[in-house]
């Protein structure tokens, strides 16, 4: 408070203690429980080691104590309790929490009934600072309200007799891993086109949208295309299912070959290559036309060539990949830099982010790693056993984002996907955190075993992946230019 940190006492120390004295000890201890209890492990650990003092009975502050069943793991304690708020019994009771702070029983007698009744200076409604002369008493007034804050003004809607049931089904039936294979359908998603390795792989409402290596779909509407690759250096625009370039632009020439890109806006283009400069595109359109691409930022911080990007508009960052064996994340908005994660065992060949939890998965060589948005290590793990085998792409099964497990998809040269996920518990494992995450590899999918029904010794490399909104489908591309469909159970 004011610019320091309060009384040692007075700080959040225990969820133990401070739940006692909030419900139980002390009637005066107003708490308030915040969004961060359901989606950030990391604001109950002193990462960054201040020294925040001690309390009177000698216990030197540092990391949040958690209750005994959290294990002492932070990510555990939010995923339970992010579990216990999506669960059956809060969504057919947290209408009477609504009543309370935005409803009926906020005022009158149906608050006094609920014991719901505060100071006046907590009604808004009730003050009127304007016909407060004393500048005293008003900036007494001004202060208690900075302080204790006021009473959120009424919802008009009136108490319902009746309580809706559920939409959501029991968290009991969330089990996401192992996956089942239902089935298997191989098609062609234009009579001839794409024409070599997948490159990247949408799936629309419409369908199902592919494209070769070396370039990206534009979002929203993905009906036009970026192009890279050239020998030339440059550029190209076209339009889905033409193999016609309609716009080439040379500026990227300047910043040498681009090996990867990505495009998380219909406005914004991300490049980079054996520069090893991250280069942040500005798109401009006329009548649907890109008339203009412009350089916004030119980001260093690689040593070396970037062979990988990854980018999240939900958390505004994004993931750059390089041969010098690190990553790096930037800020999408500010277009600066914000963390390094570690050298790693290999060249970076693929990075990706989860866009409900902010969680990065990167991956070098065979080994993949998994990281939180903030650049803390949760786990990896070695997915082969082959030398020469090595992860060339990899995605997120974006589920609910209050299940305990994430799940993980890879592919790699050896043509085979692998699905995985991360949890407490034994698994295939390489490396675990302090708080015994486990990378577990749960099933290994091989298209051209199941396309065939016999194995071979010259499948493809996996070079693209794609998981559909509601997860039920698992898209697969490959270097001969096929795309796969597997339909989930889980």
């Amino acid at each position: 408070q004011g610019g320091s940190f309060d009384v040692a006492d007075r700080m959040f120390h225990s969820v133990r203690s401070t739940w006692e004295s909030a419900s139980r000890d002390n009637m005066s201890d107003v708490r308030e429980l915040i969004p961060e209890f359901f989606y950030l492990p990391e604001f109950l650990t002193n990462a960054n080691n201040f020294e925040l003092g001690c309390m009177q009975d000698g216990t030197v502050l540092g990391d949040v104590q958690l209750p005994p069943w959290a294990d002492g793991d932070p990510h555990k304690f939010i995923l339970l309790h992010r579990q216990a708020l999506e669960s059956d019994y809060v969504s057919a009771h947290l209408h009477h929490w609504i009543d309370l702070i935005f409803g009926y029983k906020q005022h009158g007698s149906a608050a006094v009934e609920a014991v719901n009744i505060y100071h006046p200076y907590f009604y808004g409604d009730k003050m009127d600072l304007n016909n407060i002369k004393d500048p005293l008493i008003k900036s007494t007034i001004l202060g208690f309200i900075s302080n204790f804050g006021q009473i959120p003004k009424q919802v008009p809607f009136y108490h319902q007799s009746g309580i809706l049931p559920p939409l959501m089904s029991s968290l009991q039936n969330l089990k996401l891993s192992p996956v089942t294979i239902k089935e298997l359908t191989m098609f062609s998603v234009l009579s001839d086109y794409p024409k070599g390795a997948i490159g990247h792989i949408v799936h629309t409402e419409k369908g199902i949208l592919a494209v070769e290596k070396n370039k990206v779909l534009i979002p929203p509407l993905w009906s036009k295309t970026f192009c890279w690759g050239f020998e030339d250096f440059t550029c190209c625009f076209g339009n889905y299912g033409s193999e016609k370039n309609v716009t080439t632009f040379e500026c990227t020439a300047d910043w040498g070959k681009c090996l990867c890109a990505v495009c998380p806006s219909a406005t914004t283009i991300i490049t980079s290559g054996t520069s090893s400069v991250v280069c942040v595109w500005e798109l401009s359109f006329i009548k649907d036309k890109v008339k203009c691409l412009n350089l916004r930022q030119a980001l260093y911080g690689h040593t070396q060539a970037v062979t990988c990007l990854a980018a999240s508009v939900t958390y505004s960052i994004f993931v750059s990949g390089s041969d010098d064996r690190t990553c790096i994340i930037w800020d999408l908005n500010q277009l600066t830099y914000i963390n390094q994660l570690p050298a790693h065992e290999a060249s970076l060949c693929s990075v990706a982010i989860n866009n409900s939890t902010g969680d990065i998965i990167s991956c070098a060589g065979s080994y993949l790693y998994l990281w939180t948005v903030n650049g803390q290590l949760l786990a990896s793990i070695n997915t082969t056993c082959s030398p020469k085998c090595h992860i060339v792409c990899c995605c997120f099964a974006e589920v609910m984002d209050w299940d305990i497990r994430s799940i993980i998809i890879t592919g790699s040269t050896d043509g085979v996907v692998r699905v995985g996920g991360w949890e407490r518990g034994k698994g295939k494992l390489i490396h675990c955190n302090k708080c015994g995450k486990h990378l577990v590899l749960c099933r290994e999918l091989n298209p051209s075993l199941a396309l065939t029904g016999k194995p071979s010794k010259t499948s493809p490399a996996v070079t693209a992946l794609a998981v559909s909104r509601n997860s039920s489908k698992l898209l697969v591309g490959d270097d001969w230019g096929r795309v796969c469909c597997w339909s989930m159970d889980g």
